[in-house]
């Protein structure tokens, strides 16, 4: 008998139809024996929903209230999920975050996850029941409640799973894997039947939105076996394992190609060219829990230089009132902002072992006349800021320039 975590993304639950399919795919896992753990997302749109409501009272709506607006939605998905699988005679109950004792920092609509209690899904497992817990949510020290940002529910279920020593994790979405990049972008797109922790680490963070990024972060640090499938196949085989690091991984050079068209890049002009600078720029921006991605310094000049970044665009209102804050405390000259941008990224474990790589995308790139505005490389991506028109291009020539769409013998070769 294995313990299994269950997450439904919110398709999958976007209707009563689709929870009453849900429910009957929770059973069938019962009937084989195994013991069922449930997360699940706020229904489709509904979290869309909320954050335009308060858009529509406040400008800037206060984080803690919003968490505690946003927390709602995943509080109506557990009791009718719950409710369906008690009318199918199967025992089930529905969990908070609060009530899983899911603790987290204090970083409204952000937080971090810190320590997991979960006596009393532990407890509904010992009566026989099917826990239905609540994702995307948690509560401070002071039991405040707190949301763990896009794709949390994820997290959530990562971390129980870790948490009870599941034996595996499986995270069922509307795609039936993860693919070698976008299929709407690149047709001939491969599913790939497994990717190591890192790769999956590297491909959320740059774009892919299959998994959130902390998810694979509590994956590869507890070694939880995550599957991702497909919750609109009845088949309970096929999705894409994501598991630590094998030798047949590193026989491919690249694994996929991703990208994000929703970074923003700032330059601060001027720059004083002096120790402690930097951290005086960065500091105040991570204090306000916003994520810098790439950095750039350019070669100092008579006492000055340039420093660009890039973050997320939803943060950039928030980046720019702070930096020009710094501005001024610094003695920098100006601030210039670039929106329209967009971050294209290969990645592969089998870079660590090959060479050449970095230079074949550059050419790629180059060929279609793509200008490279920023670069950001480790050991298993390299990573290219372009022109936002240029993306989905830029990921095609890609994709089939590391010949891709290939089944993996060939794209080995």
């Amino acid at each position: 008998m294995a313990l299994i975590v269950q997450k439904y993304g919110g398709t999958s639950v976007g209707s009563v139809e689709r929870i009453k399919n849900v429910a009957r795919r929770v059973m069938r896992a019962r009937e084989r024996g195994d013991q069922v753990v449930v997360v699940v997302s706020a229904m489709s749109g509904e979290t869309d929903k909320l954050v335009r409501m308060a858009s529509e009272i406040a400008g800037r709506p206060d984080e803690r209230e919003l968490d505690m607006l946003l927390s709602s939605g995943e509080r109506v998905t557990i009791a009718l999920l719950a409710m369906a699988l008690i009318e199918e005679g199967c025992p089930a109950e529905s969990l908070t975050g609060r009530q899983v004792g899911i603790v987290t920092d204090s970083a409204h609509t952000k937080a971090r996850i810190e320590r997991i209690e979960a006596d009393r899904v532990r407890q509904a497992l010992a009566e026989g029941k099917v826990p239905i817990v609540a994702g995307f949510q948690g509560i401070d020290e002071k039991s405040d409640v707190t949301t763990l940002g896009r794709g949390g529910s994820d997290t959530t279920a990562v971390a129980l799973a870790a948490a009870l020593g599941a034996d595996l994790c499986d995270i069922y979405t509307d795609v039936d894997g993860v693919y070698t990049t976008d299929p709407n972008v690149a047709p001939n797109a491969r599913r790939l039947a497994r990717i190591s922790y890192d790769e999956m680490l590297e491909m959320a963070s740059l774009g892919a939105k299959v998994l959130q990024t902390r998810s694979v972060e509590f994956a590869k640090k507890y070694d939880v076996p995550v599957r991702v499938l497909s919750s609109f196949d009845e088949g309970e085989g096929g999705g894409t394992l994501v598991t630590r690091e094998d030798e047949a991984m590193e026989r491919v050079v690249v694994s996929g190609v991703t990208y994000n068209k929703s970074e923003a890049k700032i330059t601060i002009v001027g720059v004083p060219d002096r120790p402690g600078v930097a951290a005086r720029i960065f500091g105040p921006i991570a204090g306000a829990s916003i994520n810098v991605d790439m950095i750039i310094q350019n070669i100092g000049s008579h006492g000055l230089t340039d420093l660009s970044f890039t973050i997320p665009r939803a943060d950039l209102a928030r980046t720019l009132e702070i930096a020009r804050g710094i501005i001024a405390d610094i003695g920098a000259k100006d601030l210039n902002v670039q929106e329209s941008i967009a971050k294209v990224s290969i990645v592969g474990v089998g870079m660590r072992s090959h060479s050449g790589v970095a230079a074949k995308m550059f050419e790629t790139l180059a060929r279609e006349g793509i200008n490279i505005i920023m670069i950001s490389t480790s050991e298993i991506k390299v990573s290219c800021v372009i022109d936002l028109k240029y993306a989905e291009l830029a990921v095609r020539v890609l994709h089939d320039a590391f010949n891709l769409g290939a089944e993996p013998a060939a794209a080995e070769a």
